[in-house]
């Protein structure tokens, strides 16, 4: 596929993409006009690379990652930087879990101070 169908498809824009090629997270292959080909597989590698990068793990830290996800095998340092990495997001998600709980107390605590007063009752007569 083109480089305008596999952005599409990614959601990935088209520098993204030149970049994680430069960065050799993605290979292509040319046409005889110069335009990347890219086989069907690089979906679910830019997916995993956007979902990498979405998690804060840095562009660094996936070229070093990406070779063992794909294989299958890795170095001990490579299971050390995967263990690090996954510890780094669980912190994150505890922490993000604190801050929407902390909103959420937030939410409750304006809308009970945003209520219109009840009208006081009037008599017939």
């Amino acid at each position: 596929m083109k480089i305008g169908e596999l952005a599409r498809i990614t959601g990935a824009s088209v520098r993204s993409l030149r970049y994680y090629e430069q960065r050799q997270l993605l290979l292509s292959r040319r046409t005889t006009g110069g335009q990347r080909i890219y086989d069907q597989d690089a979906v679910e590698r830019v997916t995993l690379i956007r979902e990498l990068f979405a998690a804060g793990v840095s562009s660094d830290a996936v070229v070093q990652l990406l070779p063992c996800i794909h294989s299958g095998t890795a170095t001990p340092a490579m299971v050390e930087r995967l263990t690090h990495e996954r510890a780094r997001i669980d912190t994150e998600v505890r922490r993000l879990a604190a801050t929407r709980d902390r909103l959420d107390r937030l939410i409750v605590t304006t809308r009970a101070a945003t209520r219109p007063a009840a009208a006081p009752a009037t008599s017939a007569g």
